[in-house]
């Protein structure tokens, strides 16, 4: 007997997206698996929805995986999205599915992590004290502060021309009240956003930034978001030194967190800073895209 697939209300809406949400079951009520489709409705990825299925290990290969996708595909059809991407651990049960049912293979991400515990602090001190000439380091926790938000936002284009292989993923339009409404979407959830800003110093303009998500509680993990400098102030080692200075700043809050971090394989720079870094590879994963 096919599972039933029941669509949900999903509360995990933001300034920039919406979830739709089915759950599979079988004859007797067990909940079998799940499907999340975000669409995104910000001008520039208004064409845009990513999926995330899960189907129980014991279920798998029994009709449940494709049952949800088929509801997710439907519905991004009727939202007129035209490109739909979902990402798997390479090898996985989940790489196989998506690559049996019509998905392309369109970015290949590199996952690392870096134990706060094993690092040597003088190691990044001596990162931050070489002379970067005509830059200067700025930082804050939460929201930006108002005397910079209108060139951070700006700088934020700097992750227009990031390596993101063939997908479908249009231009991420940026202003000062979408800065500040993901700032505010961590802070409620519990995590705390450390900014690490360079900054053009005969300007004052912010020129790149490097941001670092942390447990409230100094445990578990902290994640690495966004890091990019504008193209016309590159060349100076400005992720490294930024980076180095969030490092520093979360060892030195919880230094028995652990910093993850994924970078598209084909992105060298960054990979290169992670390495300088201590970041050490864990697993590769695959983003995935599918043209409804």
């Amino acid at each position: 007997m096919p599972p039933r697939v029941t669509q949900l209300t999903d509360p995990a809406a933001t300034p920039s997206s919406h979830r739709l949400a089915w759950l599979a079951s079988g004859a007797d009520g067990t909940p079998l698996g799940s499907a999340f489709l975000r669409l995104f409705t910000k001008e520039g990825q208004t064409h845009l929805a990513e999926l995330d299925i899960a189907v129980h290990p014991a279920e798998r290969r029994h009709g449940v995986g494709t049952a949800l996708l088929d509801a997710a595909i439907g519905s991004a059809r009727d939202e007129r999205r035209r490109a739909v991407i979902a990402q798997a651990e390479q090898g996985s049960p989940g790489d196989a599915f998506l690559a049996a049912r019509g998905f392309r293979r369109v970015l290949t991400l590199t996952y690392a992590r870096l134990e706060l515990a094993g690092i040597d602090p003088d190691h990044f001190s001596r990162i931050l004290e070489q002379p970067r000439p005509g830059y200067h380091l700025t930082s804050w926790t939460g929201v930006v502060p108002d005397e910079l938000a209108p060139t951070y936002a700006a700088s934020r284009r700097a992750m227009d021309d990031m390596p993101m292989g063939d997908i479908d993923y249009g231009t991420v339009v940026w202003d000062v009240e979408r800065v500040v409404a993901a700032a505010e979407a961590i802070a409620k959830r519990g995590d705390s956003l450390y900014t690490v800003a360079a900054v053009h110093t005969s300007s004052g303009t912010i020129v790149g930034f490097s941001e670092l998500v942390l447990p409230d509680d100094g445990k578990g993990d902290g994640q690495h978001y966004g890091t990019a400098v504008l193209p016309e102030h590159r060349g100076h080692a400005l992720g490294l030194w930024m980076k180095a200075k969030a490092i520093l700043h979360a060892h030195s809050l919880a230094p028995d967190l652990t910093l993850l971090t994924d970078t598209a394989e084909d992105n060298t720079p960054m990979r290169q800073v992670n390495d300088a870094l201590g970041y050490r590879p864990t697993h590769t994963a695959i983003e995935y895209q599918l043209d409804p």
